[in-house]
């Protein structure tokens, strides 16, 4: 019992999601199926691919004799 409600709020979630249709951004979607960025992208500095690549094990790791 109780589980009547708990499906039909489930079945209108899902009837919602199935036929909502949000205005497409044609245009937005062709740059980036043709690979053109309408943003410079950003370069990585060395210490950003220092900071990527650190995982702190340094500074909980004993120190080396």
């Amino acid at each position: 019992m109780g589980r009547g409600r708990a499906k039909a709020k489930q079945t209108k979630v899902a009837r919602e999601l199935k036929y909502y249709s949000p205005d497409t951004d044609l245009r937005a979607l062709e740059s980036e199926l043709h690979g053109q960025s309408t943003k410079p992208a950003a370069r990585a500095t060395h210490d950003d691919a220092r900071d990527a690549d650190s995982d702190d094990y340094d500074d909980w790791s004993p120190p080396q004799r």
